[in-house]
């Protein structure tokens, strides 16, 4: 199987993209007349496509279209955006939940004994103390706690499902700031993350853990953050040399036997 071609894979989802630059020799070599028409080179793929570009002007102008290994790490920051995204939809249903249960503690609470009643006799069957089992103590505690308390955990989980949801949207767009962001929100509850682990270690924990981990290693190194391999100007000289439009740019300059 051969090496599966993201340039080209993203230009057949997405379409091509064409520029036709001012610069008479630069525009040469992005046009072909054909006996169809005229053809324009795909600033992603490389291939002529026929057709109008869509677009014109000086080379420097042009879009700086994603290709190559910038367009994979697109992709990877995307799934990340996603799970992003789903985490702080289901932080927002949770904060509400959590909202909603504060203002209607006591109804609750005279439901939930009610309807206890009602296993009871099932209970004292199998011989099983409901009253004092473990998930009914602990739903009982929850009853407990203060009107004020529910606030602020509802505050709380609101505020960093926002921050997961925004980041989500950053990541999806690919901005920088959503990077760092990622990273400085996803590092900080590492420390938490890894108490929980050597309180009660489960599969999912462990997985999630991990996940996090290689995440943040993966944007700090791969996008360059915090001056890391260069930094920023290492970044965008590593986007721009990928560039075909630049490639172009610096093979019309470049001397004859360079």
């Amino acid at each position: 199987m051969g090496k599966l071609d993201w340039n080209r894979r993203t230009c057949a989802r997405r379409g091509h993209t064409t520029y036709a630059p001012s610069e008479p020799e630069l525009r040469a070599r992005l046009h072909a007349t054909t006996g169809v028409g005229e053809a324009w080179r795909c600033l992603r793929c490389g291939d002529f496509t026929l057709g109008e570009p869509h677009g014109g002007g000086p080379a420097a102008n042009a879009p700086l279209v994603v290709r190559g290994k910038a367009l994979r790490d697109l992709l990877v920051l995307r799934i990340l955006a996603v799970e992003r995204g789903l985490r702080g939809v289901l932080g927002i249903l949770i904060a509400w939940a959590v909202w909603k249960f504060s203002n209607s503690q006591d109804a609750l609470h005279q439901l939930f004994d009610q309807n206890l009643t009602v296993f009871k006799p099932v209970a004292d069957h199998f011989h099983w103390d409901l009253e004092h089992a473990s998930v009914v103590d602990t739903i009982r505690k929850t009853f407990d706690y203060q009107h004020k308390t529910l606030v602020y955990v509802a505050a709380g989980v609101l505020a960093y499902s926002l921050i997961e949801a925004v980041e989500g949207v950053g990541l999806w767009l690919g901005r920088r700031w959503a990077e760092y962001l990622a990273v400085i929100a996803t590092a900080a509850f590492l420390p938490l993350e890894g108490y929980e682990l050597s309180e009660h270690a489960s599969a999912v924990k462990i997985a999630t853990t991990v996940v996090n981990v290689v995440a943040v290693l993966w944007i700090l190194l791969s996008k360059r953050l915090f001056g890391l391999r260069g930094g920023v100007e290492a970044f965008e000289a590593e986007r721009h040399s990928a560039s075909l439009l630049e490639v172009e740019q610096a093979a019309e300059v470049a001397p004859v036997g360079a």
